[in-house]
Parts: C-alpha cells; sequence; structure tokens
C-alpha cells in the first residue's frame, strides 16, 4: 500500500478456532485482556521474534525441531514473515509434525513462500491430513503455490475430503489465492460459483465472491444469474459487495443493468451501494445513469464519491455544464470535485466559464485538501496549465498537501492527447524543477513521469546528474519512496537494469524488547477523531515490532493533529503521515510481520512502499480485504466505533491518540 489483521500455546484453540469461525470471533476483547502479560516474557520467545525480526532464516531452523510444541510453531510462524525460499524444505518437513497445531503453521508459512515446490508435498498433505483446520491451511497454501497443471485438483477435491465446514473454507481460499496469480480455470471458476451457494459456510462463500471479482481477465457472462442472486440475496454484506463487483464481469449479459442500478440505490450497505456504482461500465451508461444521478445525493458521502466517480470514468457525449450545474448543488466537497473533473473533462462550449467556476473555488477555499482535489480536476483541462503550476511551485504559506496535488494534476495534464505540443518544453522544465525542489512528494512523482516511456523524456533528459544529486540529498530509510523514484528515473534515463532499492536492517531499528514486555495483552488505544472517537485493540503477540512502536510514537504525541490523508470509499481510511499527503515517513524502518491475521472489517494495518519498509503510517479497512493479507502487517482491531471509521474523509483530524488503562 503506497503512502501510494493471544498467546500462543495455551491459547492454541482459540486462536485457530478465529480463522474458520468469521471476524468476530477473532475481534471480541477479554474483560481482562489488558491485565495479562504478553507472550514475551518467555525468553525463546522473544529470541525467536529476533531473529525473525533480522531476517535470520539459520538462526529460526533449529527451533523446527525443538521438542516443545510452543517453539516449532513459533518458529514456523516466524518464517511466514521472513519468506525465505531456503526454509521450505525443512517447513516441509513439519506438514508432517505430530502436532496440528505445528501443521497449520507450517502450511501457513508455505504459503508465504509462495514456492512452487512446495506443491507436491501441500497436495499430497491435503489427502492425508485427518485435522480438519490444518487440512484448510494445507489447502489455501497449496492455492497460493499450485501450477496450472495442478489446479484442476484443488477445483476437484476428492470425494473422501468431504463436505465439512473447513474442506469447504480451504478449497474456496485456495482458489481464491490461485486466482490473485492469475492460475485459474473454467473448472475452478465452475467450483466458485457453487460455493457461492448459500447453504455453504460464509467464510467460503466470501472467497468465492471475492475470487471471482478479484481474478484478472475472466469473462463471468454465464454465470450472471448465480452473481445477481448471490448480489441481491446473501445474508452477509461483504459477499454480497464482492459478488456485486464480481458482475462487472458479466456486463453483456441484459438482466446485469438493472441489477446493478437497484443495487446502488437499494442495498441497505453503503458498501454494497458502492460496490455497485464501480461496477457499472460505460456500455451501461444509458440505463444506470438514473441511479448514479440519484447516488449523488445518497445520505453516506462515501456513495456520493463513487457515484461522481462513475461519471468521471464513462460519462460522454454530454455538456459539461450540466455536471458544473450538478456540482454546485452539493455540500461534499470531494464529490463536488470530481463532478468539476467531469465537467472539465467533457467540457464543450461552457469550457472556459467552467474552468473559471473551478479556479475561483480553488482560490476560495480554506480546505487544502479540498484546494488539492480542485487542482486534481483542472488536471483534466490542459488549457489550465498555467494556473496549477503556479499554485504547484508557491512557496509562501502553502500547505504542502497542495504541491503534491498539483504535481500529480500537471503530470495528468501532460498524459493526456490534447496536451500542446508547444507546452511540452515548459513542462520538462517544470519536472527539472520539481526534481530540483526538495520535497520528497513532488521529487517522486516527477521522476515517475520522466521515466514514463510514453513522455519520451529521455531524449529531453540526456544526462541524469541533477537526478543523482537530489538522490544524494534524500536522508534514509525517512526518504525511501522518492529515492527508490529518482533511482528507478537514474537507471532508465542510463539503460540500466534497476538497482537494488536499501531496505532497512533489523540493526537500524531493533525491537525495544523492555517496551513490549510492558505491553499487556488486549491494550487498547483511542484514535478521538474529528469524527468520533475509534478504540483499536494492539495485537503485541501477533506484531511485537510494529505495536512497540506505536506505542512508542503515541507517548510522543507524534499522531496528535495528524489528518486522515486517504480515504478509499470500501477500502481503507489511512492517516498517521507527518507531512498529510502520505509522502511522509519517521527515521526509521520496521521490519513486516506477517502474523496469521486476515484482513477483516476493521483491521488496522501498517502502511509500506514494499516489505520491510513500514513506518508510522497506518490504515483501518472498511470491510474484508482478503487481498492484502500476508502483505502488509496488522498490529491493531478496531473493537468499536466502525461507524465513525465508517464517515472518515481525507483531512479529517486525528485529535489525539492515548492508551487506554
Amino acid at each position: 500500500m503506497n503512502h501510494s489483521p493471544l498467546g500462543r500455546l495455551a491459547r492454541t484453540a482459540v486462536v485457530l478456532s478465529c480463522w474458520g469461525a468469521g471476524l468476530a470471533a477473532c475481534t471480541t476483547p477479554s474483560r481482562t485482556a489488558t491485565t495479562q502479560p504478553n507472550k514475551f516474557t518467555d525468553a525463546t520467545l522473544r529470541q525467536i521474534a529476533t531473529a525473525q525480526d533480522a531476517r535470520q532464516t539459520a538462526a529460526l531452523l533449529p527451533f523446527l525441531d525443538r521438542s516443545e510444541v510452543l517453539y516449532r510453531r513459533e518458529a514456523a510462524l516466524a518464517l511466514a514473515s521472513v519468506q525465505d525460499k531456503a526454509a521450505v524444505g525443512a517447513l516441509t518437513a513439519r506438514l508432517t509434525d505430530p502436532e496440528p497445531a505445528v501443521r497449520v503453521a507450517a502450511a501457513y508459512a508455505l504459503g508465504q513462500t509462495g514456492d512452487s515446490t512446495a506443491e507436491g508435498a501441500l497436495r499430497e498433505r491435503v489427502v492425508q491430513e485427518k485435522d480438519a483446520l490444518a487440512r484448510q491451511y494445507a489447502l489455501e497454501a497449496l492455492g497460493r503455490c499450485i501450477s496450472s497443471a495442478g489446479l484442476g485438483t484443488l477445483a476437484r477435491l476428492p470425494a473422501s475430503l468431504g463436505t465439512d465446514t473447513a474442506t469447504l473454507n480451504g478449497q474456496a481460499w485456495g482458489l481464491y489465492r490461485a486466482g490473485l496469480r492469475g492460475v485459474t480455470s473454467e473448472a475452478a471458476v465452475s467450483r466458485l460459483i457453487q460455493l457461492l451457494n448459500p447453504a455453504n459456510p460464509y467464510r467460503a462463500r466470501l472467497a468465492a465472491a471475492n475470487a471471482l471479482a478479484r481474478t484478472r481477465g475472466l469473462n463471468l457472462n454465464s454465470y450472471a444469474a448465480a452473481l445477481a442472486s448471490s448480489a441481491q440475496s446473501d445474508p452477509a454484506y461483504a459477499v454480497r459487495s464482492a459478488a456485486t463487483s464480481a458482475l462487472s464481469k458479466a456486463n453483456q449479459s441484459a438482466a446485469v443493468p438493472a441489477v446493478l442500478a437497484t443495487l446502488a440505490r437499494r442495498d441497505p450497505d453503503y458498501r454494497v451501494r458502492i460496490s455497485a456504482l464501480r461496477a457499472m461500465t460505460a456500455a451501461q451508461y444509458a440505463p444506470v445513469k438514473e441511479s448514479a444521478w440519484a447516488a449523488l445525493t445518497d445520505p453516506h458521502e462515501h456513495v456520493a464519491l463513487a457515484a461522481a466517480e462513475f461519471f468521471l470514468t464513462h460519462a460522454s457525449g454530454e455538456p459539461g455544464s450540466i455536471f458544473l450545474e450538478k456540482a454546485n448543488k452539493l455540500t461534499a466537497w470531494r464529490p463536488r470535485a470530481t463532478l468539476l473533473a467531469t465537467a472539465l473533462k467533457l467540457g464543450g462550449p461552457e469550457q472556459n466559464a467552467i474552468r473559471a467556476a473551478v479556479q475561483e473555488r480553488f482560490v476560495s477555499s480554506a480546505n487544502p485538501y479540498e484546494k488539492g482535489y480542485l487542482l486534481k480536476a483542472l488536471g483534466e483541462d490542459p488549457a489550465a496549465y498555467d494556473f496549477v503550476s503556479q499554485a504547484t511551485f508557491a512557496t509562501t504559506g502553502q500547505p504542502i498537501v497542495i504541491g503534491t496535488y498539483g504535481i500529480e494534476a500537471l503530470v495528468s495534464m501532460r498524459r493526456q492527447s490534447s496536451f500542446p505540443a508547444e507546452q511540452q518544453s515548459s513542462f520538462a522544465l517544470a519536472m527539472q524543477r520539481a526534481i530540483r525542489s526538495g520535497d520528497v512528494a513532488v521529487i517522486g512523482t516527477a521522476a515517475e513521469a520522466i521515466r514514463d516511456p510514453k513522455l519520451d523524456m529521455r531524449r529531453v533528459f540526456a544526462n541524469a546528474d541533477f537526478l543523482k544529486l537530489a538522490r544524494e540529498k534524500l536522508v534514509l530509510p525517512r526518504d525511501l519512496e522518492a529515492w527508490q523514484s529518482l533511482q528507478q528515473t537514474i537507471d532508465y534515463l542510463e539503460n540500466k537494469p534497476t538497482a537494488p532499492f536499501p531496505v532497512a536492517t533489523a540493526a537500524t531499528h531493533p525491537i525495544d524488547w523492555g517496551l513490549v514486555q510492558d505491553i499487556p495483552v488486549g491494550q487498547r488505544a483511542l484514535i478521538q477523531t474529528s469524527k468520533g472517537p475509534v478504540v483499536f485493540q494492539l495485537l503485541v503477540n501477533e506484531a511485537p515490532g510494529s505495536v512497540a512502536s506505536f506505542v512508542a510514537l503515541i507517548r510522543q504525541g507524534f499522531y496528535n493533529g495528524k489528518n486522515f490523508h486517504r480515504v478509499v470509499p470500501n477500502f481503507v481510511a489511512q492517516g498517521g503521515c507527518p507531512r498529510g499527503d502520505g509522502w511522509g515517513s519517521s527515521d526509521y524502518n520496521l521490519r513486516s510481520e506477517f502474523a496469521d491475521r486476515r484482513y477483516g472489517e476493521g483491521a488496522v494495518g501498517l502502511a509500506s512502499a514494499g516489505k520491510d519498509t513500514e513506518s508510522c503510517q497506518w490504515f483501518i479497512t472498511h470491510a474484508p480485504t482478503p487481498h492484502l493479507d500476508g502483505r502488509y502487517t496488522i498490529f491493531a482491531q478496531v473493537v468499536s466505533g466502525m461507524d465513525v471509521v465508517s464517515r472518515l474523509e481525507i483531512g479529517d483530524r486525528i485529535e489525539r491518540v492515548e492508551l487506554m488503562r
């Protein structure tokens, strides 16, 4: 995610049952949780976690052979974060461990490596496994490692395995994980459709719906009726939402536009209404347009934004003045700015008047994020180039975020076919000025534009020295994303392979075990936002380094007064950036901690620019987002205030964050 979700041995049964029982079973805190010491009072567990943090595979492997079940299991889970293929052989051996909890952990870790050499052992284990939960994990891990040739095994399980809840869940999630990797087949799709049946377990239906929605290249026209039924009648909003998204792949069915229009207006859950609007296509514009117009006044602002984005993406053949008129009637600034972008994109006889109206609103707005979005809207109109350029590079008393949005708007203009040829040299000079600005967001975005082959800027910038000078002025690891962007561009201009990126080692920010041991299991944090309170339960046993960093920053008052700078409806609300635009960081990086947790509703994860680059930014999921599982650290879970999270918008403030007693 760009700046561009217990104790182990004594509670093993509780932890493992969470996977199949659903999110509620995993997030209900104990009444006495905040008085229970965490597991790291055990020195051996600290040793395992330290080796995990340092990415020391060789130090972890001996623990897989310990006589204690706890240490074998913890070592396997540690290797799930390290993700070193050198551990595949040792983890494969643990698939036959006498203890089911160890077999579960080994299967999870093998899935995290994604190594195809584990496929054979996992397929064999699926058939031989007697423990239901261990079989479930082996099936999902198989999906992460399986080849196209072996997919039939997963799509058509032997009848001897039965149809128990664990097997159905494992098969569905295995097919989902395979689909994310582009491994699919007609048999797999057919099985996923069968798994949507409401008689099947919730988690199996959730996986099936998400697999159909997220697997690329599927043609689901022949399954439109089954998808529509699931989208309209499944009792779980998350299944309805994903099935609705999948309807975008059945857009040749005559019945789909009416289904989407109805869902956009009437589904009781705002997230399903958003999915319906996003599933609408340009070909369906006429039959769904009225529902999208109606959604602009939906009581939930995120639905209104999704409707505005539908028009920005798909509207055509209409004068921009219609959208200017609609925009002026809206009170929520983000849907309004998005409709103004639509008005500028479509243009027409009143293009000059529309541009003037947007520029006037920019000048009069006191909200820096609204000003940024208005620059983003002006990015649809190359005739606004001078206005946007002046706003981008203004240096007097201007909030940082305006420059960030402005440089993105300039690049957006340049990528349009209507960008004037005579202005291309001015754009090139602006990119050079951006690289020399010292602002990491402006630098990173400009560097990305310079290496865009479609813009053909290699002929303009034959010498990369100015990029190297800017790179040398950056501070690592704080400015890692800008550094990465510059390095990629330098390599592009010099026709070299991309150089390896610097990644922090454990020595730069080791886990503070003294602080960790002061954090009890179930420790809560209160996030007081401008929309109301949200309470996190910190997952110190699963993510000790991440939780310790978060607690240390709370005690410093680091988060107080920060903003939510990124809100993607039906996905995440993200905050904690010291700059307020997503390009800020702390002075250190953390290593990723991929515990066996799932991104359900209200999971709190750390943003990153790649593995082991986590820092101070965090995000809260609006709904299950399983494509993030095992890729972003989950360090907390919302236990109250999801109604507040659902209403957060860009620019809302984190008034203060404090630990609860």
